[in-house]
């Protein structure tokens, strides 16, 4: 486990986003980093000082987004914040401030189905005896073994069915205790950041994750910084024993759960 990090390492961090909140753009994952990880995605919930911190920095900042793997209106539905942007499906769905529904990746056009049709034509009841839970998000479906009675013989179905899946033309993404099967190309969080920063003016962004689907969102920002879009990224990894190694060293720096996170929300508000 990596040590907290100091006060003063958080406001050197943030010093650059806070002095110019109109060109800044705060983005985070949703489950493990501003809701605490549950045994089933309908439990989660977002503590409600995190979700009064959240909505402070809307009013202040040029952009603030939630990117996850929910669906977009499910993200906004959970963490219940106006006025702020939602990108989910991981990066699929996009829905800014003031839209009524989300719009899909255009790379889905005919293929939004695939996913679904796959899965549909698994064994439902192998699924259930293997200990997998099936959750539909639309154009992605996602097997969680999270609390299954044998979590390692769930996993190892779950290896089994990717294969198969690659070889049907999808794309298998592994996260904590889940495996999402969707159509090949698009979306990604790299995507999805790309997506909500485009056109706003913004010219320092901070981002927080704790799973592996996160590292796309911390490339794509340092790319962005490399090419000049961006004067400033902070990428926080937010730590949990279930943590992929990677993340610590593809880290700015790191806290500890979503109470660390909420910390750093707090340091941006100032």
């Amino acid at each position: 486990m990596s040590a907290a990090p100091s006060a003063q390492t958080i406001e050197t961090a943030v010093a650059p986003l806070r002095d110019d909140p109109g060109r800044s753009a705060v983005l985070t994952d949703i489950d493990g980093t501003l809701a605490p990880i549950v045994e089933r995605p309908e439990q989660a919930a977002v503590p409600d000082e995190t979700r009064a911190a959240l909505a402070e920095l809307s009013g202040r900042f040029g952009l603030v987004g939630c990117i996850s793997g929910r669906r977009a209106e499910e993200a906004r539905e959970l963490v219940g914040v106006e006025g702020i942007a939602y990108a989910g499906n991981h990066g699929l769905e996009l829905l800014l401030a003031g839209d009524r529904s989300p719009r899909l990746d255009p790379s889905l056009e005919g293929r939004d189905d695939a996913a679904a049709r796959y899965v549909a034509g698994l064994d439902g009841g192998s699924l259930l005896g293997a200990g997998l839970r099936v959750e539909d998000k639309g154009p992605i479906q996602a097997l969680h073994w999270r609390g299954a009675e044998d979590e390692r013989g769930a996993e190892a179905r779950a290896h089994e069915i990717a294969a198969e899946a690659g070889r049907a033309g999808l794309e298998p993404r592994w996260g904590r205790k889940v495996l999402e099967l969707r159509p090949v190309g698009g979306g990604g969080k790299g995507a999805a950041v790309a997506g909500l920063l485009a056109g706003e003016g913004i010219e320092a962004a901070i981002y927080a994750g704790d799973d592996r689907t996160d590292l796309d969102a911390f490339r794509r920002l340092r790319e962005l910084s490399e090419e000049g879009r961006l004067r400033t990224a902070v990428c926080v990894g937010v730590s949990s024993p279930e943590a992929p190694p990677e993340l610590a060293g593809d880290s700015d720096f790191t806290v500890e759960g979503p109470p660390g996170w909420l910390t750093v929300l707090r340091a941006l508000a100032g």
